[in-house]
């Protein structure tokens, strides 16, 4: 089974006029693996997956997979507060070859534990690649449970959670707790490299899409035990982590982009264009790191 570890790049997708911009977001698959990215997350959270049709959505992932070409994995956005369709969304995107479905708790809904359980088994007996669990109630007001999480690790094809608690203590615990193989993947960069020191293999990371290169030698430095090197990456990453949380994910990261002629800053509706302070932080992270001049 393909293994999911080291930096991994929650994509952004770009828009032009209103569109998703399939040119830039080609480029920017292929600028990612170059830098040494080891994995892809197209039309996550950071995607801007809410705001995409399923058209769109499969669109998206299609080219990922295409570019990547089997060189990383590619971990395709599938979540939903409905089952049913994060089943039918999870088995189409399955058809276009990713390795792995990224699978969100169910916002909104607020189901109990017993519910979250019964989705996650329904996808799993539903599909027949790989599950990553996204744990991230920030944004669900729902999370996984570590005794929940210990029983859907059991499963087959649940292998992993991206962990975007913050709560570095969980680390240790779900270790013991889950399967032996089960990945824990950090899911906010600020603290990846203290996650990874706690016992995780890796980030699904905002911050990747804009310095690459960095973020996937920090997180070479962590799967070599070398956490000299992973800090000194981190420390000189850490204003970048810090500007790109300024305002609402993802108009920060897009604005960024934007500065190095990556893409444009274009959001859809609901989200708008990250405010002044948050834009100055994002450009002056940008010249610390001579990402632009």
């Amino acid at each position: 089974m393909t293994q999911f570890k080291g930096s991994i790049t929650a994509l952004v997708t770009p828009f032009k006029n209103g569109a998703v911009d399939e040119r830039a977001f080609q480029d920017m698959v292929e600028r990612q693996i170059t830098a040494g990215t080891h994995g892809l997350v197209p039309v996550g959270t950071t995607g801007e997956s809410a705001t995409l049709s399923d058209e769109e959505h499969e669109r998206v992932i299609s080219l990922c997979v295409e570019v990547a070409g089997g060189r990383v994995p590619v971990i395709g956005g599938a979540g939903s507060n409905e089952t049913a369709y994060a089943i039918d969304m999870a088995q189409r995107i399955e058809k276009i070859g990713v390795d792995a479905i990224l699978a969100v708790t169910g916002y909104y809904n607020r189901p109990s534990q017993a519910g979250l359980l019964a989705h996650y088994t329904a996808l799993h007996d539903a599909t027949d690649i790989p599950i990553i669990l996204y744990n991230i109630p920030a944004r669900t007001v729902v999370g996984l449970a570590r005794d929940t999480m210990a029983t859907l690790s059991k499963l087959e094809r649940i292998v992993g959670v991206k962990d975007a608690t913050g709560d570095l203590a969980r680390v240790a615990v779900q270790r013991r707790e889950c399967a032996s193989d089960f990945t824990q993947l950090s899911g906010e960069d600020m603290t990846a490299v203290g996650f990874n020191a706690m016992g995780g293999v890796g980030c699904i990371s905002v911050s990747s899409n804009v310095a690459p290169d960095l973020c996937a030698h920090m997180q070479d430095a962590c799967l070599n035990d070398d956490y000299v090197t992973a800090r000194a990456l981190q420390d000189r990453l850490a204003p970048l982590h810090d500007a790109l949380f300024s305002d609402a994910s993802p108009g920060p990261v897009k604005y960024a982009l934007s500065l190095m002629g990556l893409c444009t800053d274009e959001l859809r509706l609901p989200m708008v264009a990250p405010n002044d302070a948050s834009k100055a932080k994002v450009r002056a992270a940008l010249e610390e790191l001579g990402l632009i001049g």
